[in-house]
């Protein structure tokens, strides 16, 4: 559920509806695919469906009716195992390009600690890597197991070039203040003042 994490992962900051969602996606992800209007909504339910995230109010003051949505507990927990999580090389096809940028940017967006997500990476790439050695024991692969096990060594070093060319351009260019990164939210209702606040702000944020 890929874009559904990175969906989440926006989340993070406090709620907000599906444009912002949108618009915040093609920002943050800016050299991927934008997000069809159609497939935020798609996600939106699926992830309220699956209770990750739910409707925090309906906006009806101007324009047409838009329904705001802000992360469950189940959500959160969710978003931040996301975050801190590295991808799995050993998935079939191997570990699929845009989860890795989208994750990795996502981690250096909200300052959930991007670099140690790269070394993380690097190490489960690493053992990937081991995993192809040819075997010690004299044994001849087949052609097949031969060329495939090349196929998948040659785009574990190509992600592991990536990652620390990745981790190198991090250092040095930090990541914009988090409460800077989409504006204001909601207004918190515990807040008598009616300033807008989020959860970055409050101390809450991943």
């Amino acid at each position: 559920m890929a874009t559904g994490d990175a969906l989440l992962a926006l989340l993070i900051l406090g709620p907000r509806h599906g444009y912002d969602l949108k618009r915040a996606y093609d920002d943050w992800f800016s050299g991927l695919r934008p997000m069809a209007f159609g497939q935020v909504y798609s996600t939106l339910s699926r992830l309220q469906r699956d209770d990750l995230i739910q409707v925090a109010q309906t906006e009806t003051a101007e324009g047409p009716e838009r329904t705001v949505y802000e992360l469950t507990s189940v959500g959160r927990t969710r978003a931040q195992e996301w975050l801190s999580e590295p991808v799995d090389p050993d998935v079939p096809g191997g570990a699929p390009a845009d989860e890795l940028i989208r994750k990795t940017l996502a981690a250096y967006r909200l300052h959930t600690d991007p670099a140690g997500l790269v070394a993380r990476q690097r190490a489960v790439h690493l053992r990937a890597m081991r995993a192809l050695e040819p075997g010690t024991g004299g044994e001849v692969e087949s052609l097949g197991r031969a060329v495939t096990s090349d196929h998948r060594r040659q785009h574990l070093d190509a992600d592991l070039r990536w990652l620390e060319v990745t981790g190198e351009r991090i250092r040095r260019f930090p990541a914009p203040p988090v409460d800077a990164l989409l504006g204001p939210v909601l207004p918190d209702p515990a807040d008598g003042s009616g300033n807008f606040v989020n959860d970055a702000q409050s101390g809450e944020g991943a």
